[in-house]
């Protein structure tokens, strides 16, 4: 019997917690099949409580940086040995610990080591200017010991074969799968005249202020006549109260705040365009979410938008503006 050991003490919530649920769904099934041995490292078991699959619960190594680079690099050794001979060890979070194993593989989703910060981000966020600074640093330790390396798309490959000269052919591109939504047409066009969608989460890197600019400008000429949803409230952080503070009085722009998936998805239904003008992306979901509906989006031109956006139609790249003309139509 073969023994696989997944590792993820880093995944709790959002788009890499369904990537590891999706992963260990997979694993239970086979190991049913009693040909292997499975075995998750992970932050707590009933986020991720599927049957047939050991699990080495350990919340430490999240609560500091140093603690989880001395998980990765140091303990998980111990642990390697203590699990017995392992066939194969996939680390789903970057980092390609320090384990004995067989094979070793590493699916790599952070982005930040091609990220161009900007003062305002050591202003609102430094941890991300930290993260764009030292995480290829994080990167390199022990990258060269995998068999494979996982990523979602092309430019991610290419930029990792530049930044540390690893064999394009041992780094396997792999999308994620296109979200399921609601039929579009089930919700009726709640807005009575053009209206944009930004789904996003209220960080620095997010560049929402290029669209509370757009508006702004568009104010002063008087084309009042369009509306662009939010889901910031403008309380959840340092940087969000600035945007409200500069652009809340704004009448084209909604600062929603956070919305369920459903409602997201009206909102999607009832929208003309979504806008992403996102600086820093492994993939950007919205993205794709949005592109089923078959309507415009406005895209930040990096390579991340034009990779998940690839084969979508009435797409415009923005680069430091919205391009009036749109706005207009």
């Amino acid at each position: 019997m073969k023994t696989i050991v997944i590792s993820a003490v880093n995944l709790v919530e959002a788009g890499t917690l369904t990537i590891l649920k999706d992963s260990l769904s997979y694993l239970s099934a086979l190991a049913q099949q009693g040909e292997y041995r499975i075995v998750a490292v992970v932050y707590k078991k009933s986020l991720v409580d599927f049957p047939n699959i050991e699990y080495i619960e350990t919340q430490w190594p999240k609560k500091r940086w140093i603690n989880r680079l001395w998980y990765e690099y140091f303990s998980m050794r111990s642990i390697s040995k203590k699990i017995g001979p392992v066939y194969l060890w996939f680390s789903l979070h970057d980092t390609t610990p320090n384990v004995v194993a067989e094979r070793r593989a590493v699916y790599c989703h952070n982005a930040f080591p091609f990220y161009r910060w900007k003062m305002h981000d050591l202003l609102f966020s430094p941890k991300i200017v930290l993260f764009a600074l030292f995480s290829k640093y994080i990167y390199r330790p022990n990258i060269h010991a995998n068999k494979d390396i996982v990523v979602q798309q092309e430019w991610f490959r290419k930029g990792l074969h530049d930044m540390f000269g690893i064999s394009k052919s041992k780094i396997i591109v792999t999308p994620p799968a296109h979200p399921r939504l609601i039929t579009p047409g089930a919700v009726a066009n709640k807005n009575s005249c053009y209206s944009f969608v930004f789904a996003s989460s209220p960080n620095s890197h997010k560049n929402f202020e290029v669209i509370c600019k757009a508006a702004e400008m568009l104010q002063k000429e008087g084309i009042v006549d369009f509306k662009v949803h939010l889901t910031i409230k403008g309380n959840e952080n340092k940087y969000a109260k600035w945007l409200h503070r500069n652009w809340g009085h704004l009448s084209t722009v909604d600062f929603m705040g956070f919305v369920t998936r459903q409602v997201l998805e009206e909102y999607y239904c009832a929208s003309d365009c979504l806008i992403y003008p996102s600086r820093v992306e492994s993939w950007g979901l919205p993205i794709s979410e949005f592109a089923q509906y078959e309507k415009p989006m406005l895209l930040a031109d990096l390579p991340y938008a034009h990779d998940t956006a690839a084969g979508s139609k009435a797409i415009s790249f923005l680069t430091r503006m919205m391009p009036r003309h749109l706005l207009r139509k």
